[in-house]
C-alpha cells in the first residue's frame, strides 16, 4: 500500500491515461497485468494504485519507487517498452510525471 509522507524518501510517480469508455476496461486490465506480472517485481518498486473516473475516460496511476533510477530502469526494460506500446494503443495519451510530496493533510 502506498504511504504518502514528506519524510518517505521515495520517488512518487503520477501517470494519467486518457482513454474512452469503450477501451477503459481493456486498458485497466493491461495495467493490472503489467503490475502483477512485471512492474511489482522490479527493483525499487514500493507500491502503486490505479484509479478510474466515473465516465471511464481517465485512469490515474500513483506509484512509489525507492529512487528515480529504479523507475527509469523499469521503463527502459525491453518488457516494459513492449507493454507500453500495447498500452499506448489502448489510450489517447499517457504521461508519467515524477513528484516530491509537498504536504500531507489527514
Amino acid at each position: 500500500m502506498p504511504t504518502i509522507s514528506k519524510d518517505a524518501g521515495c520517488q512518487t510517480v503520477l501517470t494519467t491515461f486518457e482513454t474512452t469508455p469503450g477501451t477503459c476496461e481493456d486498458l485497466l486490465e493491461a495495467l493490472q497485468d503489467a503490475y502483477a506480472a512485471f512492474i511489482s517485481k522490479q527493483p525499487g518498486f514500493i507500491a502503486a494504485g490505479l484509479h478510474v473516473n466515473d465516465a471511464q475516460t481517465r485512469i490515474a496511476n500513483y506509484s512509489q519507487w525507492e529512487t528515480r533510477d529504479d523507475f527509469k530502469a523499469m521503463l527502459r526494460s525491453p518488457e516494459m517498452r513492449e507493454r507500453n506500446r500495447h498500452i499506448n494503443d489502448l489510450c489517447k495519451s499517457f504521461e508519467p510525471v515524477m513528484y516530491e510530496v509537498a504536504g500531507v493533510y489527514p
